[in-house]
C-alpha cells in the first residue's frame, strides 16, 4: 500500500503468518537515533565506575555503551541527592508544579526523538510507544496543575472546637528510591517520578539496562524544563546487584516490576521501616457479555490482549465471551489478529512489534507449546517469526485452555490469549476472580449500567466497561493500582502523590490546656470533659 504522498509502505504477506509492515523509504536506523554525541549528552551524570551495554530486540545488535553502577556508587547518588533535595523541598510548590507543565510542552514538542529510542529499546510498534508519549503528557499536566491543591495544608477540627487548632502538612520523604522496568520505558520511569519531584522529593532511579536511553532522555528533557539535574540521580546495573542498594538508601521506594521480586523489596524495605509502593503482575480477565457489539468487543480484544506485544501489566491474557456470541466473536477476532502486520521500522504502520528479550522469547513460546501439547486448540498464530526479527513472535490465540497447563494461570507477559466460553454471568465473575493477581479487567456489553454492576464485583484495581486498558489508566484523578499479588499502593490521582509525602500534624492549643484548670481537681475535670464530649456528640462535631 501508499500513504498519503506516495511513499511505499508494504504490507507484505508471507506463508508463513502475519504480514509484515516494510519501513518507508529513508526510514531511519539506529545509528542516525542513538549517536556518539547522545549516548555522552545522556550519561554525563551517570554515577558508574564500570561499563556495560544495551542492545536493540529488533535486530539484537548494540545501542550504546554505558556506565555501570557499584553499591558504592548507589551511596554516592544517594548523598548527592540528599544535598540537593533540601534545596529542592524550599522551592514554593507552585514553582516546582511549573516545571512539569513545561516538561509537558517540551515532551509533546519533541516526541519523535524519545519515540525513536522506545522503539528502539524496547521493539514495541511506534503506536504503543507513542502510549507512553501520551501517558506521560497526561500525567504532568495533571500534577502540574493539581499538586499545589493536593499539597495545601489542610485544617481539621481539633479535640475542644475552636479552642485546639489543628493543621496537617505534607512533608516531602527526602529521595525516593526508583527501581523502574524495561516493558514502559518512559511511562514508569519518568511518568512515575513527576509527582515525587512535585511533592518536594528528589529520586534515584534504577531503570534497567536495556532501556536506559529513553530514562536518560527524560532526565535530560526534564533538566531543560528546569528540574535541578542532582534532584534526579540515575544509577545502573544489574537488579540484583544495584537494586538492593537504592533500596537500602531510599526513604520510600518505588517498584514497577514482577511479583516476585516485588516480595523482596517490600521485605527489605519492611526491615528498615520505610514505605513502598508496588506495581506487580496481572492474569487480567476480559468479560464479553451476551449483549455486547461482537465487532467492538473483537477491536478492544487486539488493544488489550496485543499491545506492546503483551509485555504490559495491564493486558488482557483471558478472555470469557458469553457461548451465544462465542463464535462470532472468536471469528472476528481470529481475522483481525492474523491480519496484524509485524514490523521493526522506526515509522508508524506496524500493529505489534517484537519482544523484548530472549527470555520473553522462551516463556512464551513455553506457554504456547505446552498448552498445544496439552490439548489446546491454535486459533491464530503461535509461531516465533525470525523473518521479521530475533524476538518476534506471533500474536497467538487460543482456545480449550484448561488446567493444568501453565498458560491458565500463570502470566506469560507475550502476546497470548486464552478464550473461554460461559453460560451464567457470576460463573464468568468467579472465574475471572479465581487468581490471586488484582490488577486490571474489561467488561463488554451495550448496557453501560450492567457492565458496571459486573465490574464492582471483579477484584481488580482497575475495571474497564467498552474498553480494554486505556479508559482506566488514562483517567489520572482516579487512583490506578493492584489487589492480592498485584501489588501495594496506587499511582494518579491524590494517592499518587500523597505517597511520596509524610503527613505532619500542627496542633495548638489556645486559652485553655487539656488539663485540670480554673481550680478544678482531677474529678471536677473528669466530670467537666464527659459533658464536653455529650454535648459534642449532640451537635454532631468530629
Amino acid at each position: 500500500m501508499t500513504d498519503s504522498k506516495g511513499t511505499t509502505q508494504a504490507t507484505a504477506p508471507t506463508s508463513s503468518g502475519n504480514p509484515v509492515f516494510s519501513a518507508p523509504a529513508g526510514a531511519r536506523t539506529a545509528a542516525d537515533v542513538v549517536t556518539p554525541e547522545l549516548v555522552v549528552r545522556l550519561t554525563r551524570d551517570v554515577v558508574g565506575s564500570g561499563a556495560t551495554v544495551n542492545h536493540t530486540p529488533l535486530t539484537g545488535e548494540k545501542l550504546a555503551d554505558l556506565p555501570e553502577s557499584t553499591p558504592e556508587d548507589v551511596a554516592t547518588a544517594f548523598a548527592r541527592a540528599r544535598e540537593a533535595q533540601k534545596a529542592w523541598a524550599a522551592v514554593p510548590v507552585r514553582q516546582r508544579a511549573a516545571v512539569l507543565l513545561r516538561f509537558h510542552d517540551l515532551v509533546l514538542a519533541r516526541q519523535a526523538e524519545v519515540l525513536d529510542l522506545i522503539q528502539l529499546e524496547t521493539g514495541k510498534a511506534r503506536l504503543h510507544a507513542h502510549e507512553e508519549v501520551q501517558s506521560v503528557a497526561v500525567a504532568a499536566r495533571h500534577y502540574g496543575r493539581k499538586a499545589p491543591a493536593y499539597l495545601r495544608p489542610k485544617g481539621h477540627t481539633g479535640v475542644v472546637p475552636t479552642l485546639t487548632k489543628v493543621t496537617e502538612l505534607r512533608q516531602p520523604r527526602g529521595v525516593i528510591g526508583q527501581i523502574a522496568p524495561w516493558n514502559y520505558p518512559f511511562e514508569l520511569s519518568v511518568g512515575d517520578a513527576l509527582p515525587a519531584f512535585a511533592a518536594g522529593n528528589a529520586v534515584v532511579m534504577k531503570p534497567d539496562t536495556e532501556t536506559a536511553l529513553t530514562a536518560l532522555w527524560a532526565r535530560d528533557l526534564l533538566i531543560e524544563a528546569g528540574l535541578p539535574a542532582d534532584v534526579w540521580q540515575v544509577v545502573l546495573g544489574e537488579g540484583p546487584v544495584v537494586g538492593p542498594a537504592v533500596v537500602q538508601h531510599a526513604d520510600y521506594v518505588s517498584f514497577t516490576g514482577s511479583t516476585r521480586t516485588g516480595r523482596e523489596v517490600a521485605r527489605s524495605a519492611a526491615e528498615r521501616l520505610v514505605g513502598c509502593s508496588l506495581e506487580l503482575g496481572g492474569k487480567n480477565a476480559m468479560l464479553v457479555l451476551r449483549d455486547a457489539d461482537v465487532d467492538k468487543a473483537a477491536s478492544g480484544a487486539i488493544r488489550g490482549c496485543f499491545s506492546s506485544a503483551g509485555q504490559l501489566c495491564i493486558s488482557i491474557e483471558r478472555l470469557y465471551v458469553h457461548e451465544s456470541v462465542a463464535d462470532a466473536f472468536l471469528e472476528r477476532f481470529a481475522a483481525r489478529t492474523k491480519a496484524m502486520r509485524l514490523g521493526t521500522a522506526l515509522a508508524f504502520g506496524a500493529d505489534m512489534g517484537s519482544l523484548v528479550s530472549e527470555r520473553q522469547l522462551e516463556n512464551v513460546t513455553r506457554h504456547v507449546e505446552d498448552a498445544v501439547a496439552k490439548g489446546a486448540r491454535l486459533v491464530a498464530g503461535g509461531r516465533p517469526r525470525p523473518d521479521v526479527g530475533p524476538l518476534f513472535y506471533e500474536p497467538t490465540i487460543l482456545d480449550g485452555v484448561e488446567s493444568p497447563m501453565a498458560v491458565c494461570t500463570e502470566e506469560t507477559f507475550g502476546p497470548v490469549v486464552s478464550v473461554y466460553r460461559f453460560s451464567d454471568e457470576d460463573d464468568a465473575v468467579g472465574l475471572a476472580n479465581a487468581t490471586p493477581y488484582g490488577l486490571n479487567a474489561s467488561v463488554w456489553t451495550k448496557d453501560g449500567r450492567r457492565g458496571r454492576a459486573i465490574a464492582v464485583r471483579l477484584r481488580a484495581g482497575t475495571v474497564n466497561v467498552n474498553e480494554s486498558y486505556a479508559a482506566g489508566y488514562g483517567s489520572v484523578q482516579a487512583p490506578m493500582g493492584g489487589m492480592g499479588d498485584s501489588g501495594l499502593g496506587r499511582r494518579h490521582g491524590s494517592e499518587g502523590i500523597l505517597k511520596y509525602t509524610e503527613p505532619q500534624t500542627v496542633a495548638q492549643q489556645r486559652l485553655i490546656p487539656l488539663a485540670p484548670s480554673f481550680g478544678m481537681d482531677d474529678a471536677r475535670y473528669a466530670e467537666f470533659m464527659t459533658r464536653g464530649l455529650r454535648v459534642m456528640k449532640a451537635l454532631r462535631l468530629g
